[in-house]
C-alpha cells in the first residue's frame, strides 16, 4: 500500500505530457468524453455528465503488460482505480468550465503546433498520434484548452509569496528527505459503519499501548493483525517522501516522528494506521528558492489541484455504476 501513484493522467496532464518542454510525446490513453455511441448504463455520473464503460476501458488499454492475466476480481478492481481517475478529471473540467479563464485560438494554436513539431522530431504525424489514442482532431483542442485553462488559473491563484510560503512550510520535501515506515492497518470503507469504525479504532489503541509498553513487536502485530500486503513484511512499506507517495495524512504523521516512534491512530482514505518510522535520510539541503522557484510552483499546482479534488468530491452528485469495492472510489492523487 504505497498510495495512489498510477502514473495516468487526468486530461490536463494528459496534455502537458503530451506538450512537454522537452518535445517528448507521450503514449497516452484518451479519457475525456468518449465518442462511441452510448449502448448501455454509464459507468458513472458526475453531475449529471456520463462517463462510459468505454473510457474506463481506453485507460486501461495503458496499464502495463503482466506476467499472467488478471483474475475478474482484480480486473474490476482495476475499472473502479481507472473510474476514479475519470471522475476526477470530470470534476476538474467541470470547475474550469465555470472558474477557469478565458483561452484565446492563438494560444490554443499555438500548444497544438509544439505537439505537431514534437511529432515530427520523431518521424510521425499528428493523423498517427490521433489514431494511436483514439482522439478525434476536436478532442485533442478541447484537452489543450483545459489545460492552458488550469495553466491560467494557477497563475492568478498562486503568487510569489505564496510560493515562498509554500516552500518554507515543504522544506523536507525540497530538501529531499526520505522516511522509512512500517504500518499496521485496518481496512475502513464507504460502506463500514460508524460503530465499526470505532471498533477498529480501539483495537488499534490497545495494539499501540501493548507494543510502545514492551508486551508486543510492532513488526508481529503487523503479520498478525494487519490488512494490508505489507503485513507479510512486518507493515514495512519502504521508503517515501513527504508528498506524492503515500496519502498526505499518512506522510504527514510519519514525518512528525523521529525513528522508533510510533504514531497515534492515523486515518486515510485506505483505513486506519499505525505507523512507525524506522529510518531517515536526507540529501543535504535545496536549491536556493530563485533556482527551484517553478519546481515549487509545480509542487503547489498538484497540491492545489489535489485540494480541489477532494472539495468538489464532497460537494458533487456521484453516482457509481460498477460494482465492487467503493473504497477504490476515491479521489487519485496527482503526481509530479
Amino acid at each position: 500500500m504505497k498510495g495512489q501513484n498510477r502514473k495516468w493522467g487526468s486530461l490536463l496532464s494528459v496534455v502537458m505530457l503530451m506538450i512537454g518542454a522537452s518535445g517528448a510525446v507521450a503514449q497516452v490513453a484518451p479519457v475525456g468524453q468518449s465518442h462511441a455511441k452510448p449502448v448501455h448504463k454509464p459507468a458513472a455520473l458526475v453531475n449529471g455528465e456520463p462517463i462510459m464503460i468505454e473510457e474506463v476501458e481506453a485507460v486501461l488499454l495503458h496499464e502495463p503488460p503482466t506476467a499472467n492475466p488478471p483474475t475478474e476480481v482484480q480486473r474490476r478492481q482495476m475499472q473502479l482505480e481507472a473510474l476514479s481517475l475519470l471522475i476526477d478529471d470530470r470534476l476538474v473540467q467541470q470547475f474550469l468550465r465555470k472558474n477557469g479563464p478565458p483561452v484565446s485560438p492563438v494560444e490554443v494554436n499555438k500548444k497544438l503546433a509544439e505537439l505537431e513539431s514534437g511529432l515530427k522530431a520523431q518521424g510521425r504525424t499528428m493523423a498517427d498520434f490521433l489514431k494511436e489514442n483514439g482522439l478525434t482532431a476536436a478532442q485533442l483542442q478541447a484537452d489543450a484548452v483545459k489545460m492552458l485553462q488550469w495553466a491560467g488559473f494557477v497563475r492568478q491563484q498562486i503568487k510569489d509569496a505564496e510560493l515562498r510560503r509554500y516552500y518554507e512550510e515543504n522544506k523536507d520535501y525540497f530538501d529531499q528527505i526520505k522516511v522509512r515506515a512500517s504500518h499496521i492497518v485496518l481496512r475502513v470503507s464507504a460502506s463500514t459503519t460508524p460503530d465499526e469504525v470505532k471498533d477498529s479504532r480501539a483495537k488499534l489503541e490497545k495494539l499501540r499501548q501493548e507494543i510502545v509498553s514492551g508486551k508486543l513487536d510492532f513488526a508481529e502485530a503487523a503479520r498478525k493483525y494487519s490488512q494490508c500486503p505489507s503485513s507479510q513484511d512486518g507493515g514495512n512499506i519502504g521508503y517515501f517522501f513527504r508528498k506524492y507517495t503515500v496519502q498526505e495524512p499518512i506522510a504527514r504523521a510519519a514525518f512528525a516522528l523521529k525513528v522508533g516512534e510510533i504514531s497515534d491512530v492515523v486515518q486515510s482514505d485506505y483505513g486506519l494506521h499505525l505507523i512507525k518510522v524506522t529510518d531517515r535520510k536526507a540529501n543535504g539541503p535545496s536549491s536556493d528558492f530563485e533556482k527551484i522557484k517553478e519546481e515549487v510552483r509545480e509542487a503547489c499546482a498538484m497540491e492545489m489541484m489535489n485540494n480541489l479534488v477532494a472539495h468538489e468530491r464532497q460537494v458533487a452528485k456521484i453516482e457509481i455504476n460498477l460494482a465492487g469495492d467503493a473504497s477504490a472510489i476515491q479521489p487519485v492523487s496527482h503526481q509530479r
